[in-house]
């Protein structure tokens, strides 16, 4: 029999070594759904955002639009096979401060719908899943292995199966606390500009400031996120 111990790594880090007139979010929902123009200077990206699905970390970003937070930052991460990644610098490198992270919500949302497939919205983080602040990234492709690893009922679960093994009579709360079955929280989709993020995936990048790979050689500026009516 396997025994399921906790990772002390994840696989594959999603981040790297981490307004007066606008209208609020109660305005701009409709059955729980906002909208966003992500203007960046490759182009336009409007994206439905899902507070019914994942309500706090649409609260969380929104609240970082309405700080006008993302003005000027980068897409400083940029892998064409995988997603864009931005929110977290600005043009100079600089890293952004931040709030205190938000609670994962990956399981819920999951729940409702909701995958890491092509053009979809999702929170960037590190190897802790509850470190998620304001970086986020747009699927450039399928990636079901970022999606959280569902759980069986039982306690103990019977039998759980992960990454082609089998492991039996395993605590249910070992499963749950586990960081590498948080996957990463999809909380939006693109509408309308996924040409752009088809440029901006599609842009040569190499090094640039601290980042030794996969930044943009002409920088992928967010000018504005802006909360629509």
């Amino acid at each position: 029999m396997n025994r399921f111990r906790f990772l002390t790594s994840f696989a594959l880090s999603i981040v790297l070594p981490l307004a007066m007139g606008l209208p609020t979010a109660s305005q701009a929902q409709t059955n729980g759904v906002s909208k966003v123009r992500i203007s960046t200077t490759m182009g336009d990206i409007e994206a439905e955002l899902y507070a019914d699905k994942a309500p706090k970390t649409v609260a969380n970003f929104l609240q970082y639009v309405n700080d006008k937070h993302y003005d000027g930052t980068i897409f400083h991460r940029v892998i064409a096979g995988f997603m864009v990644q931005g929110g977290g610098f600005d043009a100079q490198y600089k890293e952004k401060k931040t709030r205190a992270p938000v609670q994962h919500e990956g399981r819920q949302s999951l729940a409702t719908g909701l995958k890491n497939t092509t053009g979809t919205l999702a929170m960037a983080r590190t190897n802790d899943p509850q470190s998620a602040t304001a970086q986020f990234f747009i699927n450039v492709v399928d990636n079901a292995f970022l999606d959280p690893t569902p759980i069986p009922d039982g306690d103990p679960v019977a039998k759980f199966e992960y990454q082609g093994r089998v492991y039996e009579k395993v605590a249910r709360a070992q499963l749950l606390n586990a960081p590498q079955l948080f996957g990463y929280t999809v909380f939006g989709k693109v509408t309308s500009g996924m040409d752009v993020v088809q440029k901006i995936r599609n842009t040569p990048t190499g090094a640039g400031g601290p980042f030794p790979t996969d930044v943009p050689r002409t920088p992928v500026v967010i000018q504005s996120i802006t909360l629509l009516k």
